[in-house]
């Protein structure tokens, strides 16, 4: 059978080799990065600002920035240094790999080196690649060859590195300078692929109505590239990239129940909030880190339940009311910080004192002073049920809706259940309701409804609505 790709025996090989020839052409040893800052925003985007320090002659240089991003956008490319001016720039993306040397290698000469499993004695032939798509078809002498992955110990030796090929990112660039000398220079640049996401752990105790919640940041690099004993700055917030409008296409969780009003003292840059590590650190690539930046014990939170009626419909069924955790990011009684987007996860202690998972849910940038309400499941116990008991025309665009909502309660304890009716238009109106419930928003009527333990309760409400 003809491997797709290379023979794993020839790609071990291929790597020795490779290694081999790197260490005298284009040795990979430490980072040949300078004093390095990373901006890293939330979706994905960072800023990359390398300061190094350049030996120049006086006229046209070509001088290579090698351990850059694999994912640079070059058209950001930014070089700035006293008495340089760009002319011209080149990245080079088409890195050193076995599947690389080999396909660079059509047309040439390289040597095969067999291993007898028996003797362990070695044969050397020289044979041409003709093809490399697919499968690796050589010319040995008169004969047509194909490598198979069969097992057999083979080893491919090439003459050289071919010179496009580069064992690191490289960007390189042709600059004018005015005089000789070593001149300090900054790299500046946008790549993607290294980004920062929020992550929270709260655990939440029902008896003392309180929970402790720790924020972790998780750095996550996919760039291709190192970024060695950086300086690392995290931005909280959505820069637009040029893809249009960001905000109104992608709805959030809908975990704030009311926006804060209340600023911090942490430092921002425009309408953004910025994060520094305290730290240099090392972001290695295909690495995850993660970094402690909230710590907040004994917070008061407590637990209830909501249900949401989305039209003015019945439902076949009883319906699960959501468990909801209520809490404040507010200075006095809350959190006391502001909450970058992220995943909050919920964890209780059962009758043995261990913490279990109990759910989890996404919240958006949340400003300071924030009434929250994260849903982490659907009750097993508390259930809805809305059932449209007569509806009525009244005019020519108006109608009549009586609505009966039965709720019970499986649980040993009184709980009770935020009842939402969705579907509203801004000039309905309730006619009568059993319970005196709120208007939260056009479209939206809310209602506190107690239901006892071991037990059920009702809510009648009529509506007057246009359609």
């Amino acid at each position: 059978m003809i491997a797709a790709r290379l023979p794993a025996p020839l790609l071990l090989a291929l790597m020795a080799a490779s290694a081999h020839a790197q260490a005298g052409n284009d040795p990979v040893g430490a980072s040949a990065q300078g004093d390095v800052a990373v901006t890293i925003y939330n979706g994905g985007q960072s800023l990359v600002q390398d300061e190094r320090r350049l030996p120049v002659a006086q006229g046209r240089n070509r001088i290579e920035f090698p351990d850059v991003s694999a994912r640079i956008r070059p058209e950001t490319v930014n070089l700035s240094g006293p008495g340089l001016s760009i002319v011209e720039q080149n990245f080079d993306f088409d890195l050193l790999s076995p599947d690389k040397l080999m396909d660079k290698a059509v047309g040439q000469e390289v040597t095969l080196v067999r291993t007898n499993v028996a003797t362990g004695a070695e044969t050397r032939e020289r044979a041409k690649v003709l093809a490399a798509n697919g499968g690796i078809v050589l010319q040995i002498g008169n004969r047509i060859e194909v490598l198979r992955d069969d097992g057999l110990p083979v080893r491919v030796v090439f003459d050289r590195v071919p010179p496009n090929l580069r064992a690191r990112p490289t960007l390189s660039v042709t600059v004018e300078a005015d005089r000789d000398g070593t001149v300090p220079a900054r790299l500046s640049y946008l790549t993607p692929n290294l980004g920062w996401t929020a992550d929270y752990v709260a655990m939440f105790d029902a008896a003392k109505q309180a929970m402790d919640m720790q924020g972790w940041v998780t750095l996550t690099n996919n760039s291709g590239t190192t970024y060695t004993n950086a300086r690392t700055l995290l931005v909280a917030g959505d820069p637009a990239n040029g893809g249009g409008r960001q905000g109104g296409f992608a709805p959030g969780a809908g975990a704030i129940d009311a926006a804060g009003t209340e600023s911090g003292t942490r430092e921002r840059l425009g309408d953004y909030y910025l994060y520094p590590l305290a730290a240099r650190t090392t972001i290695a690539d295909a690495q995850q880190k993660q970094v402690s930046f909230l710590d907040v014990q004994g917070t008061p939170a407590r637990a209830t339940y909501e249900y949401v009626n989305g039209w003015l419909g019945s439902s076949a069924e009883p319906m699960s009311a959501s468990s909801v955790l209520k809490f404040s990011t507010s200075k006095q009684g809350g959190l006391g910080d502001q909450l970058p987007a992220g995943t909050i996860r919920v964890y209780m202690r059962d009758a043995r004192g261990d913490p279990q998972f109990i759910g989890e849910n996404r919240i958006d940038h949340t400003p300071m002073g924030s009434s929250m309400a994260l849903r982490t499941g659907e009750a097993f116990d508390v259930k809805v049920r809305p059932t449209v008991e007569q509806r009525t025309r009244k005019g020519t665009d108006r109608w009549e809706t009586r609505m009966r909502y039965t709720l019970t309660n499986a649980r040993p304890e009184a709980v009770t259940v935020d009842l939402a009716q969705m579907g509203l238009w801004g000039d309905s109106r309730v006619v009568q309701q059993s319970l005196e419930g709120r208007r939260v928003s056009a479209e939206r009527m809310e209602w506190s409804v107690p239901v006892p333990a071991n037990g059920s309760a009702e809510l009648l409400v009529t509506f007057d609505s246009r359609y």
